[in-house]
């Protein structure tokens, strides 16, 4: 009669990592091309590296890169705010604000953001005056479109209002992400809507909003390079003024994409910061 033995235990101790031909090809791969890159950037003396250091902290170039941040904040809070009113409207029982904000939404995500500034920079043509007062009444006061309607203000309000709509849309979502039952809940518990909307249901949605809306921020930062086409002394405005007279082109392109590549990476790093934040307690990373 054959005895039959069970085969031994596989003992992870003595197992080998298999090998992957596939992987060691695309390292080295990879290797190569990073080597090539690296001596492309170095060995090149056509990017004058030496330029690039002369003017990476330039006052001109430094106060371009304020105007630049500036303007990516302004245009982030006030679309944050006029974004979050239009997500509450979407989100309204009344189809008449749903709808105003639909369209408000629509127009401003459709037209293209260079468009949409240089029309306003040019709004004094449509109108000459701006005014306050009754509708077809009284006029409180008024101003010169000219003088109101300077780069800086068209930049922000077009901007501005290109955020908005993105923001509401990011904001819309991230409220309906959070289920109902937890507005239940909170209102079983006692909490006022306010409460429950700052207690219970914000947090929440914040998950799903910071990612996109980081991603937004970082948009707009980049975008605000368009407000050049107005004569309005951002960062890409302010390298081009010099290489307008040196006529060092592409290190002063360089030293643009320096600074645009060093403040991302800030927000980045900000933006992870917020995630891991508010993601504590919901299976996130810590």
């Amino acid at each position: 009669m054959t005895t039959l033995t069970a085969a031994p235990p596989d003992d992870v101790a003595t197992a080998r990592h298999r090998f992957r031909p596939w992987r060691w090809v695309a390292g080295i791969v990879l290797a190569v091309v990073t080597a090539q890159l690296a001596w492309f950037l170095i060995g090149n003396s056509r990017f004058q590296w030496d330029v690039v250091a002369e003017y990476l902290f330039d006052p001109t170039v430094l106060a371009g890169l304020g105007t630049t941040v500036l303007l990516a904040v302004v245009a982030m809070v006030i679309g944050s705010l006029v974004g979050g009113l239009l997500a509450a409207a979407q989100l309204s029982d009344f189809p008449p604000l749903r709808w105003a904000a639909t369209v408000y939404i629509g127009v401003f995500r459709g037209i293209p953001p260079l468009v949409q500034l240089i029309f306003w920079f040019n709004l004094a043509y449509l109108l000459p005056r701006l005014s306050i007062g009754i509708p077809f009444g009284p006029v409180f006061a008024s101003w010169d479109a000219n003088l109101v309607i300077t780069p800086l203000t068209a930049a922000i309000i077009g901007l501005s209002l290109v955020e908005s709509a993105y923001l509401a849309e990011i904001i819309r979502a991230g409220l309906l992400g959070v289920d109902s039952g937890q507005r239940d809940a909170a209102r079983a518990m006692g909490f006022t809507p306010g409460q429950t909307f700052v207690r219970v249901v914000l947090p929440q949605a914040m998950r799903t909003i910071i990612p996109p809306a980081g991603s937004q921020f970082i948009s707009v930062l980049k975008g605000t390079a368009l407000v050049s086409v107005i004569a309005m002394a951002d960062l890409l405005h302010s390298v081009q003024v010099i290489y307008n007279r040196t006529y060092q082109i592409v290190p002063m392109l360089i030293v643009a994409c320096l600074w645009y590549l060093a403040v991302v990476t800030l927000l980045t790093i900000g933006q992870r910061r917020l995630e891991r934040h508010f993601s504590r307690g919901h299976g996130g990373r810590k």
